[in-house]
């Protein structure tokens, strides 16, 4: 087992997969990162090192029966761990610093647990309102609208997630259909984006990253789409064709932390 790949044995809560790099590459690449001056292209920068990336689903260890463990998996991501492990890197100014950002992005009040972990896009914007902002309303103007929604109940009463306390929150979008060049024209590369779902239950049912692709308005995530099933870039509009709405997050401009 070398220094790419450490398995959580005996009493450890970590387990990290660090993919193509070595702990000492990482946090050489972190260091240049925090030297970038804006979020945003620190965000784009980082991002474009996980494109071709292969997408699994249910890397997090944990559930009600077992304890949570820390996981950094940059082998595989799913397209919310992959949101993920940019944030916390754009937080950061070494590894070390990376692992403690993970948990702040990733679990509410610090604590790795399946209970306090995000489960839901708006709970970035709940838990992690230091860090990032919901600015849907700004980026949609007249055009946004409002659905209020109970998170974690299915349309039958039933729990998405078993243990997981329902969340009642108004979730602010831009319908797809509204998404036109002005609206664009308001995204900012770097902006975390969320794909708005009508489902009883849900927020969102994808997540990714807006990138300014020569002009063209991208959206960067991982793919759980057979024919891809990696991180790409896709057109932002064709992505959203079939899609309810967009929700936007926006990173706030912040010292990066080690602590």
């Amino acid at each position: 087992m070398n220094d790419k790949s450490r398995a959580a044995t005996g009493r450890s809560k970590e387990t990290f997969n660090l993919g193509k790099w070595t702990e000492k590459e990482l946090g050489h690449l972190i260091r240049v990162w925090a030297r970038i001056q804006t979020s945003s292209e620190r965000i784009e920068v980082i991002s474009e090192q996980f494109l071709g990336v292969g997408y699994r689903e249910s890397t997090l260890v944990g559930d009600m029966a077992r304890a949570e463990i820390l996981v950094v998996n940059l082998e595989r991501v799913d397209c919310f761990t992959f949101i993920d492990y940019v944030e916390a890197m754009r937080l950061s100014r070494s590894f070390g610093g990376f692992k403690k950002n993970l948990v702040k992005v990733r679990y509410q009040c610090g604590k790795v647990s399946y209970l306090t972990r995000n489960h839901f896009f708006s709970d970035w914007s709940e838990f992690n309102e230091k860090s990032v902002a919901d600015v849907t309303g700004q980026v949609g103007g007249r055009a946004a609208q409002r659905a209020a929604k109970t998170l974690n109940i299915r349309k039958d009463g039933t729990r998405l997630l078993e243990g997981i306390a329902p969340r009642s929150r108004e979730i602010t979008y831009v319908p797809a259909g509204c998404v036109d060049d002005m609206v664009l024209a308001r995204l900012r590369a770097g902006d975390y984006a969320g794909i708005y779902t009508d489902e009883a239950g849900l927020d969102v049912s994808h997540v990714g990253i807006i990138i300014n692709d020569r002009g063209r308005i991208a959206l960067r995530h991982a793919s759980s789409l057979q024919a891809n099933r990696r991180v790409v870039d896709c057109g932002l509009r064709d992505y959203l064709a079939d899609k309810p709405g967009l929700v936007v997050l926006r990173p706030k401009e912040l010292r990066q932390n080690d602590e």
